[in-house]
């Protein structure tokens, strides 16, 4: 039997919390029922009060909009610590705008596969906001969270089972490779052939390798795994998404790319692969500020443009910048035959004296301590994928 937190505003939802945890009690598991109710006296009494969560509720102003965000502050750490002791193994809620606001920041602070599921009248939208880059189940209310009938009744039914279903699919599954070290990867279109072949190697040298596309939510995802204190190495092939969010393209990972394994010193490689690339959709949603610059047409959907010497001179300087800070092994490797498929020489992207200006920054960016290594060909040989993997194997070995 495990336990699943029921969380929710109980002053205006309590008894259809209250009905969930009943489904979830006859399912054979034990509610925990936790007001995050903001306003009013909850409908039902709870197990978890409001102000077990934030002491100084009752102290703030009667605004709505500013309770709510005190409580979306402090709940993510109280269930946190709930997670952490093994007191809850699920959580589920249902909500609208203020109730899915409190919630899922709650569940964006528990780890990646501890089973979430969020009842919102908020799902058929963008989730984006609510789901960050943890694994929350968003499931539509159809009808808003306003009382029990025929509709809502079947569809609480379900997400109370869906929710039961996960935390027993997850104290029952056995992995095979669970019991493997984990190294997180970065890779690109433009860089699969030497991922796939460093994945390949690392993998028969006893790890499980997860692949993250650089896509922007990919990098993202990525440094939250990291942080989860669940890796053991990353190979950080693919930085491309530094390249968008310094010139403005459409896949980039915000300011924090590339700072997860300093802080959390998880022995790295770094390349700056497809950094001769920032990302556009189709031709015409590429700003006019760009007519000027040298593209080329990946498909239809999307344009990738050329970084100049001067931008890649400043990306240079970023990714020095982050790999400065880190504590743990970290090895640079840089592919002087192309950083990409497209920038290989004879390639549309060839660009002898942009590679020059990201290659010359990020050496004299470097602090002292960090080793650079050269490979005179492109970045998707296998001699350089072979590189990789020797040089993270070689800082996973030192850091023990």
């Amino acid at each position: 039997m495990a336990t699943i937190a029921v969380l929710g505003t109980l002053d205006s939802k309590g008894h259809e919390h209250a009905f969930v945890a009943e489904v979830i009690r006859g399912l054979g598991h034990e509610p925990l029922l936790i007001d995050v109710g903001c306003l009013e006296p909850p409908q039902v009494e709870p197990q978890v009060s409001r102000t077990d969560i934030l002491p100084g509720l009752p102290d703030l102003p009667l605004d709505r909009g500013l309770r709510v965000t005190a409580m979306a502050e402090a709940v993510p750490a109280y269930v946190a610590r709930l997670a952490a002791e093994g007191r809850i193994q699920g959580i589920i809620s249902l909500g609208g705008g203020g109730g899915t606001a409190i919630s899922t920041a709650a569940m964006r602070a528990l780890p990646l596969g501890f089973p979430k599921l969020m009842v919102s009248t908020l799902a058929s939208g963008n989730t984006a906001p609510y789901v960050g880059v943890k694994d929350i189940v968003m499931m539509p209310s159809i009808v808003d969270v306003a009382g029990l009938n025929r509709i809502s009744r079947k569809l609480f039914t379900q997400a109370a089972g869906a929710i039961c279903g996960m935390v027993s699919a997850g104290a029952t599954a056995v992995e095979a490779g669970e019991a493997k070290p984990l190294i997180v990867a970065s890779m690109f279109g433009n860089t699969t052939a030497c991922v796939t072949e460093a994945k390949r190697l690392l993998e028969e040298a006893g790890y499980e390798v997860l692949v993250f596309a650089a896509t922007g939510q990919g990098g993202k995802t990525m440094e939250s795994l990291i942080e989860s204190g669940l890796v053991a190495g990353v190979l950080d092939i693919t930085t491309t998404e530094w390249a968008d969010e310094w010139v403005g393209g459409v896949l980039n990972a915000g300011p924090h790319r590339l700072e997860a394994a300093g802080k959390f010193s998880v022995p790295a490689i770094i390349a700056p692969g497809c950094l001769d690339m920032v990302n556009f959709g189709a031709p015409e949603s590429v700003p006019a500020k760009f007519r000027d610059r040298l593209f080329y047409h990946h498909n239809p959907q999307v344009t990738l443009m050329r970084t100049t010497p001067e931008e890649n001179a400043e990306l240079g300087r970023i990714l020095a910048e982050k790999v400065n800070a880190y504590t743990a092994p970290v090895t640079v490797l840089l592919p002087l035959g192309g950083i990409s498929v497209v920038s290989a020489p004879g390639g549309p992207f060839h660009d002898a004296a942009a590679d020059a200006a990201l290659f010359g920054a990020l050496k004299s960016g470097l602090r002292a301590g960090i080793p650079v290594r050269e490979y005179a060909g492109n970045v998707n040989e296998p001699g350089f994928a072979a590189a990789c993997a020797g040089a993270l194997l070689e800082n996973i070995a030192a850091s023990r």
